[in-house]
């Protein structure tokens, strides 16, 4: 019979050989030796150790994510209109509107939007205007007015909201119809809107559409002093090369940009949601629109651009949100890096209130919700949540037929099916 192995106490070193070869054969991967000096009396091993196994697989915040996740609100937010202690509606948007503005850090003087006609073309059954206005005494945005032929009075207006979609060389030209197109954008739409122009979409149903720059994309995009001509001219001829390099150059000097933003004391989504108000103002002062009559769309970001300026906005009649909803604190663990970048981040937003109880600020107007089950931008459990939230505070506010939340077997996109849904919605609320 073969003599028993025996591992004299006093060898340390011994055991921890032993029990390592042991972990080996037993198929034991993860840190085998933390484990065989944590079993030895290691303290230092030991606190590793307890490190590694508390490490959630899958999250993009690794090792950080308990301590993080432990910052975020447990239960439900303060200002949510679900919190017990508010009853009127009205009393409660004053409060939780106020909040929002004021994270948002910025708050310019009010001007007048001084408007300026720079081109007016027939497009056969619209005419399409190009025109500046100024959102803050001393910055003009540049939009495109499509206006239907033939009105005989005021018409109902939209506010078209383009995507961010990491394509920055153009803006506008996302949603809009233009005469000639070049190929890299084209397909862009095939991807995200069906290959349709949603904002030509919408003038052929008779509606006024406004659809402007944001901050950053298309004319307001990042120049710098040395880039070629190309990039500053946005030629049909651009490679599409050329153009992913520019998109490329745009995406990571996102942090640079948003780094300086916030540390000058603003945000880049305070100045986003600054100019769709006040394209609001300019909407107002057109002969052609009925102010009783606005609405709004948008998918991506131009969704949470919808979201915030029917939100924030009480002369927006209703708003169609596509592609963005979901609970923050579902978010967290490995969703933030999509969806919560420079252009999106409202600092303390969260300690009052989640994105749903920021769209219920629209209440008792009417909105609707599209998102895709297959959206991997949003974690699934998270969307189900914010929607029954919101339809939580509708039914609250006695308004439950005012809230519409749909979700479709999708990726992330704005397909036909969904356009007709939009579009029914608009056609019945605006």
């Amino acid at each position: 019979m073969p003599a028993e192995t025996s591992l004299p106490e006093e060898s340390p070193l011994s055991r921890r050989s032993f029990l390592h070869s042991s972990l080996i054969a037993l198929g034991v991967k993860a840190s085998a030796t933390s484990a065989v000096n944590a079993a030895a009396g290691d303290p230092v091993a030991e606190s590793r150790h307890r490190q590694n196994l508390a490490i959630p697989p899958g999250s993009d915040l690794g090792s950080l994510y308990p301590f993080i996740q432990k910052q975020a609100i447990s239960g439900e937010f303060p200002l949510s209109y679900l919190n017990p202690k508010f009853g009127s509606a009205r009393t409660w948007r004053r409060l939780a509107r106020t909040k929002v503005l004021e994270l948002l850090h910025y708050s310019p003087a009010s001007c007048s939007p001084r408007a300026e006609q720079l081109e007016r073309v027939d497009c056969g059954d619209y005419f399409r205007e190009t025109i500046q206005f100024n959102t803050t005494p001393d910055l003009r945005v540049p939009a495109s007015v499509l206006v239907p032929k033939n009105l005989t009075g005021r018409a109902p207006a939209i506010v078209a909201l383009h995507d961010h979609g990491g394509f920055y060389l153009w803006g506008r030209e996302k949603i809009l119809e233009m005469p000639q197109e070049h190929p890299v954008l084209s397909e862009f739409k095939r991807q995200y809107y069906a290959g349709k122009s949603i904002a030509t979409e919408l003038v052929r149903q008779g509606y006024v559409v406004i659809v402007i720059d944001m901050f950053y994309w298309g004319e307001r995009r990042l120049l710098l002093a040395e880039d070629a001509a190309d990039w500053r001219e946005r030629p049909l001829s651009i490679s599409k090369e050329r153009i992913q390099a520019f998109n490329a150059r745009a995406s990571q000097s996102e942090q640079l940009i948003g780094r300086s933003i916030y540390s000058a004391g603003f945000t880049w989504p305070g100045v986003m949601f600054w100019d769709d108000i006040r394209t609001v103002d300019y909407l107002l002062t057109r002969p052609d629109v009925d102010p009783k009559r606005i609405g709004c769309v948008g998918l991506s970001v131009g969704g949470l651009r919808a979201c915030h300026l029917t939100a924030l906005d009480e002369r927006v009649k209703a708003g169609v949100i596509v592609g963005w909803m979901a609970s923050f604190r579902r978010q967290l663990q490995k969703h933030v890096r999509n969806t919560i970048g420079h252009t999106k981040v409202v600092p303390g937003l969260y300690r009052y209130l989640d994105y749903p109880d920021v769209a219920a600020l629209a209440m008792p107007r009417p909105i609707l919700v599209i998102n895709g089950s297959r959206d991997g931008l949003f974690e699934l459990n998270g969307v189900h949540e914010s929607f029954d939230k919101l339809n939580a505070c509708y039914k609250k506010a006695g308004d439950s037929d005012h809230c519409r939340t749909l979700l479709y077997d999708t990726p992330h996109e704005f397909n036909l099916e969904m356009q007709q849904e939009a579009w029914g919605f608009l056609r019945k609320w605006v």
